[in-house]
């Protein structure tokens, strides 16, 4: 069975290293692997809805080469450079 890269259980913070973890049917699953900084954590209430207090947050990041991606992505779908 294949090991599943797994978000961070705390928020990341701007200067983290982070990696895209999407699944092929994402639409923007061309930046899966991408790896990245985060530039900026943002917060709304989706947390309320689904029980999981990651899930307030969505991230700004700036690929390795400096490029700030155009996609905001949630906290699942981050995770922590190795």
């Amino acid at each position: 069975m294949e090991d599943i890269p797994q978000p961070a259980s705390d928020p990341y913070d701007p200067g983290d290293s982070v990696c895209v973890h999407l699944g092929p049917d994402d639409p923007d699953s061309r930046f899966h692997g991408v790896r990245c900084e985060v530039v900026d954590r943002f917060s709304d209430n989706l947390d309320r809805e689904t029980g999981r207090d990651s899930d307030r947050f969505t991230y700004r990041v700036r690929s390795v080469d400096g490029d700030v991606l155009p996609v905001e992505f949630r906290h699942a779908d981050l995770v922590p450079k190795e």
